[in-house]
């Protein structure tokens, strides 16, 4: 057949189902994961491991009436290697042309200084402050920025130079190219806007919004103690099919985004927002499902989220970490060398969620003065900030015994 062999999946269980692939050895990891016309995610798989591929365990995962089925995409499945060098060698094309009529040479050390990664929101390239800081560039004036904006294929540019310490963990923004700093980001069939210069938007958080859009949370009520523009608010409610979301932001810029974002998506009948410190949350035993979704720790709000458990049912905490793997020393050779594992990752990650599920019992008999048993349902890994600095998730399932 013609083409590249793809699992066709919904997006909201395309990361979970990925990652069974690559588990499974199936997965074409030269390849990029293309989002289809209809909505749907083709996932790269490897030829050799067609026909042994279970499909009925993959459509077990899934709602009955999603699309799970092997199809050959004849469309550009592009290498992610190509993908990464066709977007710079326009960009540093455009810019020889445009330092050519300036009388400039190009030389490597001005290659070494184009960015390397950015953010794309729709039409804006948000870029990062360690690129075009030669000071060759500041002769282009505007002109290098709309060449800039050319290369990328964007409109809008601005530049990110560090998160500011005011308590909101606003961006520190500066506009390049472009009237306005608004954006529109669509993950999963969900639109988020928001001020770029003002809020932040973590897209190496999608792999925890498709988990939490895959949740079952009909018929109970959901607490998001850091809500943000909505990271996890609208996948509980869009969803996960939440019956209500109380959502707690003390950020003016990302409340004022946040109701936007309930309105555009349909859903802002179902969610209260409460702006302020959520410390000061004037809510008890309200909820089914607490987020805690602020690293590197909530543990500031670990007293809070037990409150607002229901003291009859309880419920479960979703509580976000960044958690340190210690840096152990190999002995072996001629000198020590810094060692680390998966295994070794997972050991540091238990013993956190045992000590945070001991801790949160704690709180909990101290609240009610009743006995709460806990549970530690899943720990998740979003991603790693350093080889030994990790985001994780524990669902920790809390009972009144």
């Amino acid at each position: 057949m013609d083409g590249v062999p793809c699992l066709r999946v919904p997006q909201c269980q395309a990361q979970k189902l990925r990652r069974s692939l690559q588990s499974k050895g199936a997965l074409d990891l030269s390849l990029s994961l293309v989002k289809d016309s209809d909505g749907t995610v083709l996932l790269p798989i490897l030829a050799s491991c067609l026909s042994q591929l279970d499909l009925q365990s993959f459509r077990t995962t899934v709602a009955s009436d999603d699309a799970c089925e092997v199809v050959w995409s004849k469309s550009a499945l592009q290498s992610k290697k190509e993908k990464g060098r066709a977007s710079g060698s326009k960009l540093e094309k455009v810019l020889q042309e445009l330092l050519e009529s300036h009388g400039e040479r190009w030389t490597e050390e001005l290659k070494r200084d184009l960015p390397r990664s950015f953010q794309r929101h729709g039409d804006l390239v948000l870029l990062g402050d360690t690129c075009f800081v030669q000071p060759l560039w500041e002769n282009m004036d505007q002109q290098l920025w709309s060449t800039v904006a050319r290369g990328l294929g964007a409109k809008r540019l601005a530049k990110i130079r560090r998160i500011s310490r005011d308590g909101f963990r606003s961006p520190e923004v500066t506009m390049l190219l472009g009237e306005h700093s608004w954006v529109k980001h669509v993950d999963n069939g969900i639109s988020y806007e928001f001020d770029v210069t003002k809020c932040m938007f973590s897209a190496g958080n999608i792999t925890e919004k498709l988990r939490v859009a895959g949740f079952d949370c009909r018929g109970e009520t959901v607490v998001d103690l850091y809500a943000g523009i909505g990271y996890f608010t609208l996948p509980y409610l869009v969803h996960a099919k939440a019956s209500h979301v109380h959502a707690c932001e003390w950020n003016p810029n990302a409340v004022e985004a946040l109701k936007k974002n309930l309105e555009a998506n349909g859903v802002s009948d179902r969610c209260t927002i409460h702006q302020g410190d959520n410390r000061q949350l004037q809510l008890f035993g309200v909820a089914d499902r607490v987020n805690l979704g602020l690293i590197p720790t909530s543990e500031d709000s670990w007293s809070v989220a037990c409150r607002l458990l229901r003291r009859a049912t309880g419920g479960v905490l979703h509580i976000h970490q960044n958690v340190t793997s210690p840096v152990q020393h190999s002995t072996a050779g001629d000198a020590p060398q810094k060692v680390s594992g998966k295994k070794a990752d997972r050991e540091v990650w238990q013993a956190w969620a045992d000590d945070t599920a001991k801790h949160i019992a704690s709180l909990l008999k101290d609240f009610t003065s009743t006995q709460w048993t806990t549970n530690i349902q899943h720990i998740e890994h979003v991603k790693s900030y350093a080889p030994h600095v990790h985001h994780v998730v524990l669902d920790l399932e809390c009972r009144p015994s």
